[in-house]
């Protein structure tokens, strides 16, 4: 399997830190999670019902006429694949590796290509797939853009698959609300924004020929009991979606003040992460790590990626060690 962030615990044990003991910046997920209330008994001990009222609560918050939960976006990433005949599949770089190596293991033919190369050379293309905001690279598009390279695409049978993970905190920018034509694949991520990524869920929005055939690959149940009680109420949640941008945008920025502060200029970034690339990355990946400072290490190219501390302590702690190890 690729390499992700994530793995604090296998951080501990290396460096012989406790997990407890971490300032963890591995990740692009929110600090600020949503609240998540008791869970009824009944959402354990029934089997997930598709008629719960989650599907009408998600189009409502994406904006979307159609789309099906998913045990978390890798789940459709894997299996999209799976539901075309052998391809020419462009993949933007540097991105989540996840995209490019599930495609190739299904006998597609990829190329990874810098946002500015892919775009000019579609033509070459039966799939290409971008993520909006980039991760890690930060590349943004225009929507307008966006929608005239999938007409181009779809004019031939073919995709354009945009992963929207990170784009909650400006969702004015989002596909989802075009997501009915065929040939358009948009998959949105609750983990990152509402913080619960240990939820594994969810949502390809597409047109309904696309989303049968996926539902059918990937069974049922695709999302327990417990998540869908969550998710309906957090996408329902719309004043705390609003507090959240607010306060993501705030963070990012001060993230990349921070980092810019101490001569770490991040190359480019989100609301979620900002992103540093550099020959040095590596050494002070290294050097933040045995500090109980742990961000996520790219080797190609050689860059770092910094998430979100998660208060004023955690943004205290990261810029003090900066300091000492860039003195």
């Amino acid at each position: 399997m690729l390499e992700h962030g994530g793995r604090l615990l296998r951080a501990a044990r290396h460096y012989g830190i406790p997990a407890e003991d971490w300032l963890d910046l591995s990740t692009g997920v929110s600090p600020f999670a949503w609240p998540v209330p008791s869970i009824p008994a009944s959402a354990w001990h029934r089997l997930p019902e598709d008629d719960d009222g989650l599907i009408e609560v998600a189009r409502d918050c994406y904006g979307t006429p159609h789309l099906l939960p998913v045990a978390g976006t890798q789940a459709a990433i894997q299996a999209l694949p799976q539901l075309r005949p052998r391809s020419r599949v462009g993949v933007i770089t540097p991105g989540y590796a996840e995209h490019a190596h599930a495609w190739r293991r299904e006998g597609h033919a990829v190329v990874t290509l810098p946002a500015d190369l892919l775009l000019a050379t579609v033509e070459q293309f039966d799939v290409v797939v971008l993520i909006h905001p980039n991760n890690p690279g930060g590349d943004r598009f225009d929507p307008a853009d966006l929608l005239e390279l999938h007409a181009v695409l779809a004019a031939r049978g073919g995709w354009l698959v945009v992963d929207e993970a990170f784009i909650d905190v400006e969702p004015d920018r989002s596909l989802c609300a075009h997501a009915d034509q065929e040939g358009l694949v948009v998959l949105r991520s609750v983990g990152k924004f509402f913080g619960l990524a240990g939820a594994r869920a969810g949502f390809v929005c597409a047109a309904p020929s696309l989303l049968d055939a996926l539902r059918e690959r990937l069974g049922p149940w695709t999302l327990g009991g417990p998540t869908r009680h969550v998710l309906r109420a957090a996408l329902a949640d719309v004043a705390w979606q609003a507090r959240a941008r607010d306060r993501l945008r705030a963070a990012g920025e001060r993230l990349r003040a921070t980092l810019s502060a101490r001569g770490i200029v991040p190359t480019a970034g989100c609301a979620f992460f900002q992103w540093w690339r550099h020959p040095d990355a590596h050494a002070l990946h290294e050097a933040l790590a045995t500090r109980g400072i742990l961000v996520r290490r790219f080797d190609d190219p050689a860059s770092l990626r910094f998430g979100l501390p998660p208060d004023d302590d955690g943004f205290v702690r990261l810029d003090t060690a900066l300091l000492e190890v860039l003195r």
